[in-house]
């Protein structure tokens, strides 16, 4: 009989440092990790749309991964109380434990210095896909929708990535 598969989403806008934390994450577990952007970027670079789409492709590919008995990392924005349902309803269809994430940087200034660096340096750039801006960003924050469930919260600001896997760790032992 194998253990029960874990679906980890990490929650969270942009510049927070959810995909530091979520790839540290999944390679210490040996993990299954998805990445929606990287989704995005790929039907992008097939000429199709990136909205829901993306999302819609690594919901199948992590019930995939979960029905194979394999943790699995999701990194992922998810403003939004429909994503995080839906997210809940892989799990569920899945017979595995959700553990949603939600990365924060509560340092404005911080946060804004993470997101226009990561836009001015071309490695970030995949295919079609850009990283936000800062202005885009903040429209995201104000459509962020309010938490309903349980989650493990880490705020990355003024730590540095081992310091806040460190806090992200800790705060899923506790």
């Amino acid at each position: 009989m194998t253990a029960q598969p874990h679906l980890l989403v990490f929650s969270g806008l942009p510049g927070t440092g959810k995909s530091t934390l979520a790839r540290q994450l999944a390679q210490q577990l040996n993990a299954a990790y998805l990445r929606v952007d990287t989704v995005e970027a790929a039907l992008l670079r097939c000429g199709l749309k990136a909205t829901v789409e993306g999302y819609a492709v690594s919901y199948a590919l992590a019930l995939d991964n979960l029905q194979l008995g394999n943790r699995v990392v999701v990194d992922v924005v998810n403003p939004l109380a429909v994503t995080r349902d839906a997210w809940a309803g892989v799990a569920a269809e899945a017979g595995a434990r959700l553990v949603n994430i939600e990365v924060v940087c509560s340092d404005a200034a911080e946060h804004r210095q993470r997101v226009e660096s990561r836009r001015d340096d071309r490695a970030n750039h995949v295919g079609e896909w850009i990283p936000p801006t800062w202005e885009s960003v903040q429209a995201t924050a104000r459509e962020f929708e309010p938490w309903n469930g349980e989650r493990v919260v880490v705020d990355t600001a003024g730590k540095s990535p081992a310091q806040a896997f460190a806090a992200l760790l800790a705060a899923l032992e506790g």
